[in-house]
């Protein structure tokens, strides 16, 4: 793999680290630190970086809907199946963990399949937050319950009819 580089991003509900190389974002996660920046960029950003910025800025802003910059996974076969199953999950909706199961034809891998979305290094690009509970409950999310929340709610306020 080529040079890491990393870029600190500061959403509406915190500090988001974007780590990627020449080719693509390898990683957006929220940091979950609390003090402001003082420093944004710890390298100096790439174009495939400040591109996943700006789009993740007009997400925030309502104005995007889905991500076209280029971006890679790495995991075990299940867990890309399971990811790429993610990515079909609309902006705005929710399914289930044993949707997605279903999806990927494994109807009794519910938990390994909440296994693997908490696995997930791409938050927001693999809408691991657009998945909950069969009861329509909020479970589990990397980056805390409470952002799950936010961002299935702004979705839904920003969907246009």
């Amino acid at each position: 793999m080529s040079e890491l580089y990393v870029l600190k991003y500061v959403s509406p509900i915190g500090e988001i680290e974007i780590q990627g190389t020449n080719e693509a974002v390898y990683s957006i996660m929220f940091s979950n630190r609390n003090e402001l920046l003082t420093r944004a960029i710890e390298k100096v950003p790439i174009q495939v970086l400040a591109e996943c910025a700006t789009q993740l800025d007009e997400y925030f802003k309502g104005e995007r809907f889905e991500f076209t910059f280029p971006y890679a996974f790495e995991g075990t076969d299940f867990q890309q199946k399971v990811w790429n199953a993610l990515v079909s999950v609309g902006y705005g909706k929710t399914t289930a963990y044993k949707d997605i199961a279903l999806a990927i034809g494994n109807e009794k891998a519910i938990r390994a399949v909440g296994s693997a979305n908490g696995k997930n290094k791409l938050s927001l690009v693999i809408p691991c937050h657009r998945i909950i509970g069969s009861n329509q409950k909020l479970t589990g999310y990397a980056g805390g319950l409470w952002r799950k929340e936010w961002l299935l709610q702004h979705e839904k306020r920003c969907l246009r009819p």
